[in-house]
């Protein structure tokens, strides 16, 4: 029986370890980070079509995992000195075609364009190769007393070889 215990700890602790060390989900495809989610029924509305409001959340699901892909773990620093996080300045949404109840959809994120203070990206929602919505976002960095701060060094480095040249 002792003996037993101890595999069950290891185990524990691999699966632990595991979870830890994982960097993001999804993939990228060249600049294209693709998420794929799957709709669930919490995410309709009574006709079984996807609530138009979480196309939004898809969307920031898709560049939560972007960035973390990227090698960028925290979107936000809530300690020290000075406080900051990421938000949005803007966002733009076309539907074109509903998701619906059970459908497997593709969140597809590419950054078009980084300065030192922001990061535009371009998302589009896909269902089996049929593009459903896309939008684009202009996002920044703030202290939390909402001052414009510049993207952290470290942060940028890792961002600008994924942002498409125009």
């Amino acid at each position: 029986m002792p003996r037993r215990r101890a595999m069950q700890r290891r185990s524990l602790s691999s699966v632990s370890q595991t979870m830890n060390d994982v960097q993001g989900f999804g993939r990228f495809e060249g600049k294209i980070h693709i998420l794929p989610i799957r709709v669930y029924y919490e995410d309709t509305d009574l006709s079984g079509i996807v609530y138009h409001a979480n196309y939004l959340r898809f969307m920031e699901r898709g560049r939560s995992e972007f960035f973390r892909c990227a090698g960028i773990a925290r979107l936000a620093a809530t300690e020290g000195e000075e406080p900051w996080a990421w938000t949005l300045r803007k966002a733009s949404l076309e539907y074109l075609k509903p998701a619906r109840v059970d459908d497997l959809i593709e969140v597809h994120t590419s950054a078009i364009g980084l300065t030192g203070v922001r990061m535009i990206a371009d998302q589009k929602i896909y269902c089996s190769g049929q593009l459903l919505t896309r939008g684009g976002v202009e996002a920044c960095v703030i202290t939390l007393s909402g001052k414009p701060k510049r993207i952290p060094a470290d942060m940028h480095e890792k961002l600008a070889p994924l942002v498409f040249e125009n």
